[in-house]
């Protein structure tokens, strides 16, 4: 027969009493024998048994009282970096801050705990000291109950290995909840670890920034961090997202990934082709494309491109006097003397002759696909042109209007810009630390173009590491995901582990992610992808389903108590019952409202492929120590002020 143990600690100690009881028989035992008044072959086995009843009692109730005792919970904890680093010593580990791995016996008592007022359980602070709880607990002005942590009384450093975040990390919680210093200990151990590491931060979080300027500082050669701000141009590197690609046609793939999209998808294809034709042109002509080039091209006409490459295609297949030849010369004269219409105000009278001879003298087989492509574009009717790429060119302007045009399609032969130019591949062979802040606040479009562009570059790379066998680690943080996501993200997170990149990202709620992808099915789809999941602080329900569905069921022990009593006829007589019923269910491993309640930098994690812990990170102390102790309590957080 299976017998469950049932355990209830949210009660008086009531063994304490008990054991005291038997502490004074054993007393009173022990002074009938040294009296004499009772022999001692029955006062000694009497007395010791009964102050073996009395011990077992005590210890019964000190542990009642030992798991009450944590029902303050934990406080913020402020540490520096050089306090921690002896939790990052092992890079072959991920240091997730304190707490306890979540076991079913922790689920019985947060449902217990639901029942009753933890307050009239929790014990004096002198008791906590006696029972060796000296951690400081929750004060009572901070956001959250404490007690969610308090379940368990014995916290530890919490480490996972580093190959079970390989699948990809999911960081959710709602503002102020913690996620930047949780993204702040995880990048910190990136740094640690000599990774590569791209930070995507749409607002800009100075202490987080702090952070990774601190570990870069600590653990990597100088010059090893980079930053990149829209607003501020002129202190940071000028990216180009142009620069890596194996074929012409990445560069059209990764511009319509920024695109916005559209119903029928034909806008969002004919700008793949606008943007294929010019740098399939500038290819041609043995110029690198970017931003500007494409803009200019797109916005005011292939024409130049065109003419350019049409020169050279006459003189590779003509000759160096091909103007001389007779048909040549006719298209020429009638061009120059207006016969031709010309389909836009860019269009030369050379170009007309040009295009007129291609069209009409030059056989089928000998003609360039390329070449064929511009004049098609080159014919195409003006205004219907424009109409048909009006969802691409708000896009490149935005990204090439003036000083954030020179960072994202730098000149390298600008002498009076001074910044360094880099790409991700430059980024990758230097193993630096890029941090991309996107100003999502003040211009939240040109930041998510940005984001998307960037992240379409990375997913680039990582097919062209794929390809190439490199497996250098690299790690990338995107916070607000929500505001960034795209199908080369999802790709990133699908597919990136096999090129040696591994995603975290961090969002607020699941209907932030739903808007940007156009459906919650999406939005869970492009989770999925995601093997681990943090949750902090969350007040989505939606977002709360989400993550209780990941954590799973476990029983839950249920105690039902029934009294009834009733009165016959007859004076008299009468009748009662007492029962007692212990019925199981399957009910959530967490309670979708306590993560609600959740106190900030406190959090549930799955991870490793379903194992629960319950932890919570502190803050790290971007400020180096010198002449201080490095320990916890010299920068008490400001109580009820939500960690950033």
């Amino acid at each position: 027969m299976l017998v469950r143990r049932y355990e209830m600690p949210w009660r008086p100690a009531y063994e304490a009493g008990a054991g005291v009881v038997w502490l004074t028989v054993a007393m009173y035992f022990a002074g009938t024998w040294l009296l004499g008044a009772v022999p001692p072959m029955l006062a000694l086995p009497l007395g010791a048994l009964c102050l073996f009843m009395s011990l077992r009692r005590l210890l019964q109730a000190v542990e009642i009282l030992r798991v009450r005792s944590s029902l303050g919970g934990r406080g913020i904890e402020v540490l520096s970096a050089d306090h921690l680093r002896q939790h990052w010593a092992d890079p072959a580990q991920v240091f997730l801050g304190f707490g306890f791995e979540w076991r079913p016996v922790h689920a019985q008592r947060l449902y217990e705990l639901a029942k009753v007022d933890y307050r009239e359980f929790t014990v004096p602070r002198w008791l906590q000291l006696m029972l060796g709880q000296g951690g400081k607990p929750q004060p009572d002005a901070e956001i959250g109950l404490p007690y969610i942590h308090g379940v368990e009384p014995v916290e530890v450093p919490l480490h996972r290995p580093l190959q079970t975040f390989e699948g990809g990390t999911l960081l959710v919680g709602t503002t102020q909840s913690g996620k930047g210093v949780a993204l702040a200990h995880l990048i910190t151990q990136a740094v640690h670890r000599g990774d590569v590491t791209v930070v995507i931060d749409p607002k800009n979080s100075r202490r987080l920034k702090r952070v990774v300027e601190r570990a870069c500082a600590d653990y990597r050669e100088p010059d090893t961090f980079m930053e990149f701000h829209p607003a501020f141009p002129e202190r940071g590197v000028r990216l180009d997202f142009t620069f890596n690609w194996q074929k012409p046609t990445e560069l059209a793939s990764r511009i319509q990934s920024i695109m916005p999209p559209d119903t029928a998808g034909a806008f969002s294809a004919f700008g793949w082709d606008a943007v294929n034709v010019v740098v399939q042109g500038l290819v041609e002509l043995e110029e690198r494309p970017n931003l500007i080039k494409l803009t200019k091209y797109i916005e005011g006409g292939i024409e130049p491109v065109l003419e350019e490459s049409l020169r050279r295609y006459f003189e590779r297949s003509l000759g160096a006097g091909w103007r001389d030849q007779p048909e040549m010369r006719k298209l020429l004269h009638d061009a120059h003397r207006g016969n031709m219409k010309r389909p836009s105000e860019a269009a030369s009278a050379d170009l007309m002759a040009f295009v007129a001879y291609y069209e009409h003298q030059v056989p089928q087989n000998q003609r360039s696909k390329v070449l064929d492509a511009q004049v098609r574009t080159f014919r195409h009717n003006r205004e219907h042109y424009q109409k048909i790429t009006a969802n691409l060119l708000p896009v490149l302007s935005m990204l090439t209007s003036g000083d954030l045009g020179r960072s994202l399609s730098p000149d390298p032969f600008d002498a009076d810009d001074q910044r360094p130019i880099v790409n991700f591949e430059k980024i990758e062979r230097g193993g630096h630390v890029l941090y991309m802040c996107l100003d999502s606040l003040p211009d939240p479009s040109v930041a998510s173009a940005i984001g998307a562009l960037a992240l379409a570059d990375l997913a680039a790379r990582a097919g062209m590491r794929y390809n190439q066998g490199i497996y250098r680690r690299i790690a990338l943080f995107v916070d607000e995901a929500s505001n960034v996501i795209n199908l080369p993200l999802i790709e990133i997170l699908n597919k990136g582990a096999e090129g040696g990149l591994f995603a975290t990202c961090a969002m607020q709620t699941l209907a932030d992610l739903a808007k940007r992808l156009g459906s919650e099915d999406a939005a869970r789809m492009a989770l999925g992808n995601l093997n681990n999941l943090i949750a902090l602080r969350t007040k989505d329900r939606p977002t709360q389903d989400f993550v209780v569905e990941t954590f799973g069921k476990t029983a839950i022990h249920t105690v039902r108590v029934g009294l009834s009593s009733g009165s016959d006829a007859h004076l008299g007589d009468f009748s009662s019952s007492y029962s007692t019923q212990l019925a199981e269910s399957f009910e959530e491993v967490v309670p979708a409202d306590v993560l609600g309640k959740l106190p900030n930098l406190q959090y549930f994690a799955s991870v490793s492929g379903g194992r629960i812990i319950k932890g919570r990170f502190p803050i790290i102390d971007p400020e180096p120590r010198t002449g201080r102790a490095a320990a916890t309590s010299e920068r008490p957080p400001v109580a009820g002020r939500a960690a950033p």
